[in-house]
């Protein structure tokens, strides 16, 4: 049944940027371009830049996907374009509407690496690896011996000094000069320190203390800064530019060489050369600030002193700005000296040397050494300028984004950079035509990497600009298209990191293990970096495509790092490699750090060469190493096991802090649930000065101890201590770890003893006390389910495969289970009824309760929605995807049995093929109940996610073929027809004729006696799901055709139809249904409901006119009979028909039954009074009165507070719209059916004033035909001689709302019920007319979900329904405004059917608009369907769409109305 296609969807949404989110994915799986709900119904465009299959890929050359539409049917939801991801790298993904760019992002396409003599496939998880400085491995001969185990331009490259255009110099760069002058004046400071020269001012060569660095800051200020004077480069030269502007002023005839914009002030324009007292101002903006009274000297001299202040003042201002630059330039030099010098965590340079100056270089100084004087000369010459190139380094905090090293940024001059002095700053720009020799030179450079290569690492990739990146990794990729890309970022944001990781396509960030400050945050980095919770749920093979955090390669240590050993100790070298290994991503480390080297390797002056391996080295040779050096030996078996766990699945993780030093790390495999729990007891602190306890806390393992994989400790070693040896990088000789590999729990040194211990009947635990886990040792175990669970799991994994292919690793097949599970589940379900499947999917609390039982209950939670598997179903829904585990759903499953048994229990206790459904459950659950409690919830999901899902498939197999090859969306719409139409306990319908074929029967189970079983039609959830408020006439009605016509369930439509007929009185369908006896004749609409479902019943169903001679049982076959049991007075249904037609036309005039209180405790005693009847002059269906509503807008007042008790809300008495509209089909049809002789019938006769009158049904069709417009349509000229009310009108171009009301101004408010009308009766309205109104209704009407019931114009508008209000606003309390705002569903669906059916009357452009119009709207349902525990359309929404929570949760005519909207389309 399932797939095994991994497949992701990732949702389009307008204007959804996503480039800083990074989506990953593997080769092999399909990613699905799916539109959002912002985006159905638009003419959208998904364009890619991911090559055609075959097709080399080009980074600039997009395509357009094209759409696949599984439906073939006019329903966004389930369109999509797809690409299968076969190639690896980044892909960058945009959409239009039309052609305006809407939105966009990338994807980053994992590597498949490749390793071995055979080639095997190496899983990223898997990789290990270790950095090595390529100087320290010496010549290449000896590359191997010092190998074996486990950017940037350099200054004195050839290359650079024949091509200096490659870089940042002062000839391409001029305004990096000052910041040049003050890196050779910050030089020179330093040889003259080192000279002792300013011993005498408190500096000598040796820096120790705070004082010695007040008295550098004192020589800065008071001998460097006043000597090199840097404010020059970027100031005016007074003397010269008055001059210019005293001749300027001079000349006879000035005129301004151009007309400065007004209010244009004078400003400093910065030399582009960088000369000293070089920068100029604009003369024509001084002509025109400068103006002298006239033309003699007195004037003009005054105007140039004028001038010179100004030049003064803005010179002045360029002097604080330098200063403002020097200031923090000499915070960041001490801050550097500080660190280098002073800093415990410091490398500790000692005294300032000419190699160790006081501060690294900023520009490379290719010549002899000259004075300062000569030395400024050579900046303005550039065939030697362009040799004074600016250092590489990066800059802490900076946007990595931005070019540090271009103009407009300061770091040079304000020494921000961290410089690295070995290696120079290239200058690419922004195409390699800025610098042909540089990209070309690099471009082969890479090229030759990948040629040899199977991956690179992006040293500093934030320093290196994005488009060069791209560009050489585009070129490394066609050459080697599995490149693994490993990248060291520190842009300090998750977004930025995520920038470099889409656009590059980076396989692995680097993590490093030496940010954490202690093992908790150690042991909280393993979980961040990879694998998923231990007990993990399983994840559909379709699913969306989330948002990711990059890959991690988790070092334990990098070459910036400061050494371990110094900041931590030696003894943590071991445990926190075991800590980093155990992480369920790629792994590494440094050459140094396992041969125990204790300071930093620096990768600028480190000379040395690495040690070389010698099996047969003593202890005390400084160039070699072997097993016994450091902890070299623990690594490799440590690099085994990460391996294994990566190429064996144990892809899951659960970090167990045991106390403040112990960190356990447990590696899990969901296949076969075996463990590897790694227990390291750190060293952060040395064990030599500071106090560990002896006292090492007990702990629990769950399963059975296989083997002790590995232990081993750190332990000294009695041989010479550590001297820094002068030609090898030389580790501590003193320290090595003793290893033991693959022994039993009995032998091992670390454990002293293990205990067996059950926690429960299935659970085994093993206590383990630890005797020697001193710290700097590890321990690990690998650790099996108990054999009686490890069957169980087996067992369960063999029946799922049914579900999934994903069960078939760790399944196993037996004989002796339960015979049931012999039985594939889908042939055990396809038994099920529609009727049946509501009891197994869905039941509400309330329906529940009529059989005794009830919905779940979480303790400390909340109780489940449904009692069926969708109660259960909608919260693993939540759940799931998150993994959300620590959730009281999944505590409950984990305590006991409860759920598993109530779930199971629930069916069996019903009969037949409910029960067997239950049975089955029970065989799966006695394997659930004998597998370790932490698996539980995982296994009870996928047995439900099976069994539900094939349930579903049961459901839509029995429904129309609409429904079955539908989309997404309608099927789980389709739904609600299962939700809604169930049996209860208790019948809810009235018996029909007993003459009658194809009715259901169940055996009564107190009685014992056959009874009639038929569906009935919910109202709404939960608030009209039982007893006698199930059922309605009215809301049955409005939601047949769509729940039960349009899903293909006609014999239960059928049977609903003539039972509601058998309780026709006085012409009218109850309202209340009450079983029939308990029925309320108190509406006016719904016989008409009636009556069109009778006519689409007969327009859908095959043979469907067949219903009109069907027997219909009368309860009542006067007005004025007792109930008469069935199949005493049975009559055709087009009698009946005829009766509700004649009664009307006659008049309709009774008074409720037992009129008062016991029926109706709000209404006043004139309400009780039931009018209805037919206009003689207009054919118009009128009736009601001000104190009783007889429509769908029904709410009585009931605050006696507010004085509004008694009083309907919208009484919509006279000629309500819809019904009018409602009566004309009926009569329509009708009167067709009688043309054709299929309805006896072609008239009604009536008694009037003592006569027999009869009307035919042409001539009453012609008369509502003749005035509707007439009387309804509110026109646009207001001298319209029809409109008889021209004062009460507020709104033209729409329909009323209903014509004759007692309150007259009432029929003039704009209400959504005109568009019924619009779609059962069209042939009422003039398109253009009818078009009119449409567009009104959107404009004002039309919400997020729902239609506003009201107008938001008119004054009594509230669109907040809140029923539990009771205040002393009339319109307000006690919800009196349920029907004037709130936004009700089910009208949606008329409005959408009406604009599609005139839109297609007012032409293509008209209708392209409303196709996108109703797919956006219907998208909205969607998407509340598919977040709705209830899986229903609610049946009100607040204003806006906010949810209502007095409305019920899911209505039967908000799905019905969607659902016959989609079917339209």
């Amino acid at each position: 049944m399932g797939h095994s296609k991994q497949i992701r969807i990732l949702l389009l949404n307008e204007m959804e940027k996503l480039e800083k989110t990074l989506f990953r994915l593997e080769q092999g799986f399909e990613l699905q371009f799916r539109l959002g709900p912002t985006l159905q119904g638009k003419a959208v465009t998904v364009h890619t830049n991911y090559p055609f299959p075959g097709e080399t890929f080009n980074r600039e050359k997009f395509r357009s996907l094209e759409w696949e539409n599984p439906s073939e049917r006019e329903d966004d939801s389930d369109k999509y374009c797809k690409l299968n991801l076969q190639q690896a790298g980044s892909f960058q993904y945009y959409f239009l509407q039309g052609n305006e760019k809407s939105g966009g992002g990338y994807m980053v396409v994992d590597p498949i690496l490749h390793v071995g003599a055979d080639n095997h496939v190496l899983p990223l998880d898997c990789v290990t690896l270790q950095t090595f400085l390529a100087k320290c491995l010496g010549p290449f001969d000896e590359w191997e011996s010092r190998l074996r185990v486990a950017k940037e331009s350099a200054t004195n490259s050839k290359w650079i000094q024949e091509h200096p255009e490659s870089a940042y110099n002062l000839v391409n760069s001029p305004h990096l000069k000052p910041a040049w002058v003050l890196d050779r004046a910050l030089w020179h400071l330093s040889c003259d320190i080192a000279d002792g020269k300013y011993k005498e001012k408190g500096v000598p060569a040796l820096v120790e203390n705070d004082h010695q660095m007040n008295c550098i800051r004192k020589v800065i200020w008071e001998d460097i800064f006043p000597k090199i004077q840097l404010w020059e480069f970027f100031q005016v030269d007074v003397y010269k530019a008055v001059e210019q502007f005293r001749g300027l002023l001079k000349q006879e005839n000035r005129k301004l060489t151009t007309n400065p914009e007004p209010k244009q002030h004078l400003k400093i324009i910065q030399d582009p050369e960088y000369r000293r007292l070089g920068c100029t101002v604009d003369m024509n903006i001084a002509l025109a600030t400068f103006i002298p009274h006239d033309n003699g000297p007195a004037a003009i001299d005054e105007c140039c002193n004028w001038f010179r202040k100004r030049i003064e003042e803005l010179n002045s201002e360029k002097h604080q700005l330098i200063n403002y630059h020097q200031e923090q330039a000499v915070n960041c030099i001490l801050g550097n000296v500080f660190y280098e010098r002073l800093a415990g965590h410091g490398p500790k340079l000692g005294p300032v040397t000419r190699k160790y100056p006081l501060v690294t270089r900023y520009f490379t100084f290719p010549f002899e050494e000259m004075t300062r004087s000569t030395e400024e000369s050579i900046i303005h010459l550039p065939n030697k300028a362009c040799f004074l190139m600016a250092h590489n380094g990066w800059v802490m905090g900076d946007d990595p984004l931005r070019n540090f090293a271009e103009s407009g940024s300061e770091v040079y001059l304000r020494r921000e950079l961290i410089c690295w002095g070995d290696s120079v700053k290239l200058r690419y720009g922004n195409k390699p035509e800025d610098c042909p020799y540089l990209w070309a030179h690099m471009k082969k450079y890479t090229e030759i990497t990948a040629t040899y290569f199977q991956g690179v690492r992006l040293d500093n990739c934030h320093s290196t600009p994005l488009h060069v990146a791209e560009y050489m990794l585009d070129a490394a990729r066609k050459l080697q298209p599995n490149l693994y890309v490993v990248a060291e970022l520190f842009t300090g944001s998750e977004d930025l990191d995520n920038i470099f990781v889409t656009r590059l396509g980076i396989s692995s960030l680097i993590r490093e293990a030496m940010s954490a400050y202690n093992s908790h945050e150690e042991g909280r980095l393993v979980y961040r970096y990879g694998g998923e919770p231990v007990g993990s749920f399983v994840q559909p093979c379709l699913r969306p495509l989330m948002p990711a955090i990059a890959h991690a390669l988790f070092m334990d240590i990098t070459h910036d790092n400061e050494c371990p050993i110094v900041h931590r100790s030696a003894y943590d070298a071991l445990p926190s490699s075991m800590i980093v290994s155990m992480a369920c991503c790629a792994s590494g480390s440094t050459k140094g750090y396992d041969e125990l080297v204790p300071h930093q390797i620096s990768v600028v002056s480190e000379e040395r060469f690495y040690t070389k391996w010698n099996p047969g080295a003593s202890p005390s040779d400084t160039g070699d190493v072997n097993f016994q050096s450091g902890i070299i030996a623990a690594r490799c078996a440590i690099n085994k096991l990460h391996q294994e766990l990566g190429a064996k699945g144990f892809i899951q993780v659960y970090v167990d802090q045991v106390d403040e030093d112990i960190v356990a790390v447990t590696r899990h495999s969901p296949s076969i649930h075996q463990s590897v729990v790694a227990v390291s007891r750190t060293a952060f602190r040395n064990p030599k000065t500071s106090f560990y306890s002896k006292e090492v806390p007990q702990m629990c393992i769950p399963g059975k101890i296989e083997e002790v994989v590995l232990e081993a400790r750190t332990i000294e070693r009695n041989t010479k201590p550590y001297k820094k040896d002068e030609n090898s990088i030389n580790g501590m000789p003193d320290i090595t770890v003793e290893i033991r590999e693959h022994i039993q729990l009995n032998e091992s040194k670390i454990v002293k003893q293990a205990g067996i211990a059950t926690k429960g009947p299935n659970e085994y635990i093993q206590e383990i006390e630890f005797e020697n886990l001193s710290p700097g040792s590890v321990i690990v175990f690998r650790v099996s389910l108990d054999p009686h669970a490890q069957i169980a799991v087996g067992i369960l994994r063999n029946h799922l495969t049914q579900f999934s292919p994903h069960f078939k690793s760790g399944s196993l097949a037996v004989d002796n289970s339960d015979p049931i599970l012999k039985i594939p589940f889908a042939s055990i379900a396809s038994k099920l009824t529609l009727a049946e499947l509501n009891q197994v999917l869905y039941r509400c609390e309330s329906e529940e309760q009529e059989d005794g039982g009830g919905c779940y209950n979480i303790p400390n939670w909340s109780s489940l929605k449904y009692a069926g598997l969708q109660g259960l179903m909608s919260v693993l829904a939540e759940i799931r995807p998150k993994n959300d585990l620590g959730h009281p759903f999944c505590g409950n499953l984990r305590s006991g049995d409860w759920m598993v048994d109530y779930v199971s229990s629930r069916l069996i206790s019903r009969s037949g093929a409910i029960a067997e459904v239950g049975k089955w459950l029970q065989a799966m659950f006695f394997y659930l109940k004998q597998i370790p409690r932490y698996l539980i919830p995982c296994y009870f999901d996928a047995i439900l996610v099976g069994a539900y899902t094939t349930l579903l498939d049961v459901a839509w197999k029995q429904m129309s073929s609409f429904v079955q090859n539908g989309s997404t969306f309608v099927k789980h719409l389709s739904l609600g027809s299962v939700q809604m139409c169930g049996v209860g306990k208790f019948p809810s319908l009235p018996l029909l004729s007993p003459s009658l074929t194809n009715i259901p029967y169940r055996l009564n189970e107190i009685t014992k006696e056959k009874e009639q079983c038929c569906v009935s039609l919910a109202a709404g959830l939960p608030h009209f799901s039982s007893g006698i408020f199930r059922c309605w006439g009215r809301d049955t009605f409005i939601a047949l055709r769509g729940l039960l016509l349009i899903t293909g369930r006609y014999f239960e439509a059928r049977n609903i139809i003539l039972a509601f007929a058998g309780t026709l009185r006085h012409g009218l369908i109850p309202n209340l249904l009450g079983e029939g006896t308990y029925a309320r004749y108190n509406c006016r609409d719904a016989v008409w409901w009636w009556l069109q479902c009778i006519q689409d019943y007969c327009q859908v169903v095959p043979n469907g006119l067949d219903i009109l001679k069907c027997p219909v049982s009368r309860m009542y076959p006067t007005d004025e009979s007792v109930p008469l049991p069935a199949g005493t007075v049975d009559q055709p249904l087009f009698e009946v028909i005829q009766e509700a037609m004649q009664k009307h036309m006659q008049g309709i005039q009774f008074r409720e039954r037992n009129a008062g209180p016991q029926i109706d405790r709000n209404m006043k005693d004139e309400g009780f009074n039931i009018i209805a009847g037919v206009d003689e002059e207009t054919g118009f269906v009128y009736g009601g009165n001000r104190f009783n509503c007889g429509t769908w807008m029904d709410k009585m007042g009931e605050s006696d507070r507010a004085r509004n008790r008694g009083i309907p809300a919208t009484p919509r008495d006279g000629s309500a719209v819809e019904i009018v509209g409602l009566s004309k089909s009926a009569i329509r049809w009708l009167l067709e059916l009688s043309q054709k002789n299929i309805f006896p019938y072609h008239e009604v006769t009536v008694k009037r004033h003592g006569k027999v009158v009869t009307v035919s049904y042409d001539e009453w069709n012609r008369k509502i035909q003749d005035n509707f417009e007439k009387l309804f349509y509110v026109s646009e000229d207001p001298s319209d001689f029809n409109e008889k009310n021209p004062n009460l009108v507020h709104k033209r171009g729409i329909y009323k709302d209903s014509y004759g009301a007692s309150s007259p101004w009432c029929d003039y408010q704009l209400r959504p019920n005109f568009t019924i009308a619009m779609v059962v009766a069209p042939e009422l309205f003039t398109t253009k007319k009818a078009w009119k109104a449409l567009e009104m209704a959107e404009k004002k009407l039309l919400g997020p979900l729902g239609m506003k019931t009201l107008d938001p114009d008119d004054m009594v508008y509230c669109g907040i329904y809140d029923n539990a209000l009771d205040n002393d606003n009339y319109n307000l309390a006690k919800g009196f405004n349920y029907h004037q705002g709130p936004e009700w569903l089910w009208p949606v669906g008329y409005f959408l059917r009406a604009k599609l059916y005139f839109s297609k009357l007012m032409g293509p452009e008209a209708n392209a608009k409303t196709m996108f119009l109703v797919k956006n709207v219907l998208s909205r349902h969607y998407v509340h369907l598919e977040r709705s525990p209830w899986k229903g359309l609610p049946e009100l929404t607040n204003e806006n769409g906010q949810y209502c929570p007095f409305s019920c949760e899911t209505q039967a005519w908000s799905i019905a109305t969607v659902l016959e909207t989609l079917y339209d389309l």
